[in-house]
């Protein structure tokens, strides 16, 4: 048995969970009673929370003592049906590091060759059944810990698609790293859009704050003033809290961000300088085409998300319309990877900020 790793001396501990690891327990009040979720500390400063009933994803995020993430008024609650028609779906948003949408339609309700889909598809009120739960074992040299966990969505005669959803993080990095593979069980092809609803806020967002990546195209979508605000000289600084973001306003954005090797992989991030802190998500932007940016600053509703997505948040009926829509195929599966990372240190929050430039 060896007697120590690269960062961890195992002569002076017995029980991994002293560094770190996988908790699993379960909600027990509120409008979150009975949900099971897995605590999950890396031992490096990051700590999150996996909500398996609500498809696997993730609310808080910690990193030391400060926040990552915006949470709602209510934060998480049990997962209903009814919230998948309509704008409904809103009722439940908890907010959090990660609520992925899809996995047949991202954005408003619309009715699509004759079918009705609510906001943001049916993906976050989906329990997962869990296949594993791998704990770290530094004694043995085991530093990775990981859940993975299965999600099917669908009804008799179709659509019936499956997601194997694999989270991975390592004692000692502050990465969580992520493998969503969609298999289509039926015998007919379906529709597929894939969201990745990444949502920071206080104090992470503050005044001052930069949403960092190389985009050579940004357009804003066309509503509520998007268009010409992406287009003003500001839009990647957060401001203060703003009295026109009251309510529903918001700012949103379609970003195409510049590859960065031929295997079409990218960055983009958030850089907090007065914290010295930044939290990047990397991705494949052949997997991804396009980065949505939601802005919201309302007072107490404080929040900025970077969304990596297939498709666009206009309605299903539109990408149709346009050719944007993706398919997967009766038998075929589709496959996503994607991290989001916590970074600190001057030399590589300077290299987040020269993607600005």
């Amino acid at each position: 048995m060896p007697k120590s790793t690269s960062i961890f001396d195992t002569t002076k501990f017995i029980n991994p969970s002293q560094l770190g690891g996988i908790e699993p327990y379960v909600i027990d009040d509120g409008p979150a009673r009975s949900v099971r979720a897995l605590c999950v500390n890396t031992a490096a400063g990051l700590r999150y929370r996996v909500l398996v009933d609500r498809g696997l994803d993730i609310d808080q995020a910690f990193f030391n003592q400060l926040s990552l993430v915006f949470l709602t008024h209510q934060g998480p609650s049990r997962p209903e049906r009814a919230r998948d028609i309509g704008i409904r779906w809103l009722g439940g948003f908890p907010g959090g590091l990660l609520t992925s949408c899809g996995p047949f339609n991202i954005g408003p309700p619309v009715t699509d060759a004759g079918e009705e889909l609510g906001v943001h598809g049916p993906h976050s009120n989906t329990p997962a059944a869990i296949e594993s739960i791998i704990q770290p074992d530094p004694h043995a040299g085991q530093l990775q810990m990981s859940v993975t966990a299965n999600l099917r969505y669908g009804k008799l005669f179709g659509p019936c698609l499956n997601l194997r959803r694999t989270i991975t993080s390592t004692l000692g990095s502050n990465s969580i790293h992520f493998t969503d593979e969609f298999f289509n069980a039926a015998n007919t092809d379906v529709p597929h859009a894939w969201l990745l609803h990444i949502n920071f806020g206080y104090p992470l967002v503050d005044r001052g704050a930069e949403l960092c990546y190389n985009s050579p195209k940004v357009q804003g979508v066309p509503w509520g003033g998007s268009e010409e605000y992406f287009r003003s000289a500001n839009y990647k600084r957060i401001p203060s809290p703003l009295s026109k973001h009251s309510g529903g306003n918001e700012y949103v954005g379609y970003l195409f961000p510049k590859p960065h090797d031929r295997a079409g992989n990218t960055t983009v991030a958030i850089v907090n300088g007065k914290l010295s802190l930044a939290v990047a998500i990397h991705y494949n932007t052949k997997q991804f085409p396009r980065c949505v940016n939601w802005q919201h600053f309302g007072k107490y509703e404080y929040v900025t998300a970077l969304e990596p997505a297939n498709g666009s948040v206009e309605g299903r009926d539109k990408d149709r319309a346009r050719n944007l829509l993706d398919f997967i195929k009766a038998g075929d599966r589709k496959k996503y990877n994607y991290t989001i990372e916590v970074i600190t240190g001057r030399k590589a929050l300077a290299a987040l900020l020269a993607l600005n430039h």
